[in-house]
């Protein structure tokens, strides 16, 4: 994978972004608001988890024969006139694209949004060409005019306000323009719409391929994408090696998942399902369709227990929207084409050079979320503890990090040494609590107050709370004390093999 890192740590980059207020309130404002509209659809929809079950085995089975299914796509989409390469790499698919580009003599390539194209750093290797390329996704017609790389996955500049927005166009149309998404977004499709005119070569990026058919699938909310593959002349698709699904059946399933994961819609708003250019009987389309299938690293988790799932992914973000690392830093902190949990462990897997990427599994609390919001039950968290444990078994060891895990177990493997230290906690906090808040800056405490505080300990712990409780239930309610407790012994005795269930 070829990848142009931003420079600095996940660390260095993460206290850039917590200290750009813009950023972090926009980015928490949307992703609160997609993750809770996906909660929402997922409710509503009823038996959620069966759907996410049918479309985890749907890309299991894909992906174990996937051999197969190419084989089966490109036989099906080379009978209706596709042009279908491949491409080993980022190089080799820039080298195709060129190729494409020269031979059609275009000055003009209009783009829909593309995370394979970001990979490629197509629009670079179009400009050294001599050819415009033009981003019609209205967050990635914002990001490229601001010179920036996408944030989030299916948003790429969650991470800018309607007033910087406004700023950036404000320069490209070369008048003020109000802060209103209502004519900010006309001052873009008025501009855009003269580029679909003017274009040569549309580009696409591939939601899904359909093996039986030999279709490709673009899922999107603005039409644009629609524009770009029926518009110009010669069509390029670029599409992940990974992203088949076997029949249209299976694209039933996948269109009820990712809408719902991605934006809490019930639907997206246009599924274009194409099968080769233009024939007689069309209306419109393109003369002549390429479809450039991309390895760039994904052909290196097949058979590897610990990745294999990875290739899974349907890009629906929802792991980002989830994910309390993500929103706070937004994308861009973690250096590479892929954000969130799911580009914590995607780059450094597509990658061969590992130990480059190392630190960006850091960036994650392990809690879990990014499994639970994932529709496809992809254990990113289960891969990100796995890359902090290669990275330790390479050498990779911080002094202090080893000290500090070192006192913790020490102290965690004997309940009289937490309550004692428990104890001398609530005495040495008194200076430093202020408001129900540690808030000093000192210590292991600096990096964790600049930007929240750390929580004061409790006057009674949980086992202490429990306890009472316990005592209170014994005196008041003794035939429910016992009955939680045979309960209680029961399930212990299931958990450790030492007994049999009784109902």
């Amino acid at each position: 994978m070829s990848e142009h890192r931003a420079t600095g740590s996940v660390k260095e980059r993460s206290k850039v972004a917590l200290n750009n207020d813009f950023l972090r309130n926009a980015v928490k404002f949307t992703t609160e608001r997609l993750k809770n509209g996906k909660l929402a659809a997922a409710e509503e929809h009823g038996n959620w988890e069966e759907w996410r079950e049918r479309g985890r085995q749907i890309r299991l089975h894909t992906i174990a024969h996937l051999d197969y299914y190419l084989a089966r796509f490109v036989e099906n989409a080379r009978a209706q006139g596709v042009h279908v390469h491949f491409a080993a790499d980022a190089a080799d698919a820039v080298r195709l694209t060129m190729q494409i580009a020269e031979q059609k003599k275009a000055k003009s390539v209009v783009k829909s949004k593309s995370m394979v194209s970001e990979e490629l750093h197509i629009n670079h290797a179009l400009e050294q060409l001599g050819v415009e390329a033009v981003e019609t996704d209205l967050g990635e017609y914002i990001i490229q005019l601001a010179g920036e790389t996408p944030s989030h996955i299916i948003i790429p500049a969650i991470h800018k306000n309607r007033y910087q927005i406004a700023e950036l166009l404000s320069k490209e149309a070369g008048e003020e323009l109000p802060p209103d998404t209502g004519i900010l977004a006309g001052f873009v499709r008025r501009k855009l719409r003269e580029k679909f005119l003017e274009a040569d070569i549309g580009m696409t990026g591939c939601n899904f391929a359909i093996a039986e058919t030999g279709s490709i699938v673009l899922f999107e909310n603005e039409g644009n994408a629609r524009m770009v593959s029926t518009v110009p002349k010669t069509q390029i698709t670029f599409m992940g090696m990974e992203r088949i699904i076997p029949t249209l059946d299976d694209l039933e399933v996948m269109a009820t998942l990712l809408p719902r994961s991605a934006t809490g819609q019930k639907l997206t708003v246009y599924m274009s399902v194409i099968s080769g250019p233009q024939r007689q009987v069309d209306g419109d389309g393109p003369e002549e369709m390429h479809v450039i299938i991309l390895d760039n690293g994904r052909s290196l988790q097949l058979g590897d227990p610990q990745f294999q799932e990875l290739l899974n992914c349907i890009r629906c973000g929802a792991c980002l929207n989830a994910c309390p690392v993500y929103r706070h830093i937004g994308g861009h902190a973690y250096g590479g084409v892929y954000s969130g949990p799911i580009g914590a462990v995607l780059t450094p897997a597509l990658n061969k050079n590992v130990a480059e990427w190392d630190d960006i599994a850091n960036a994650s609390s392990l809690c879990g979320a990014c499994y639970e919001a994932c529709p496809v039950k992809i254990p990113l968290h289960d891969m990100l503890v796995y890359l902090r444990h290669r990275k330790v078994e390479r050498g990779s060891k911080d002094p202090l990090e080893q000290a500090g895990m070192s006192g913790f177990k020490f102290l965690m493997s004997n309940a009289n040494r937490v309550k004692a230290f428990v104890k001398l906690g609530r005495i040495g906090q008194k200076m430093l609590v202020r408001d129900g808040h540690i808030k000093a800056r000192i210590g292991p405490l600096k990096g964790w107050n600049s930007y929240r505080y750390a929580p004061s300990l409790p006057n009674k712990t949980f086992r202490e709370s429990w306890k009472e409780i316990e005592q209170g239930l014994a005196g008041s309610l003794p035939e429910l004390s016992n009955d939680i407790k045979a309960r209680m012994e029961r399930l212990m005795a299931q958990r450790t093999g030492g007994g049999k269930h009784h109902g």
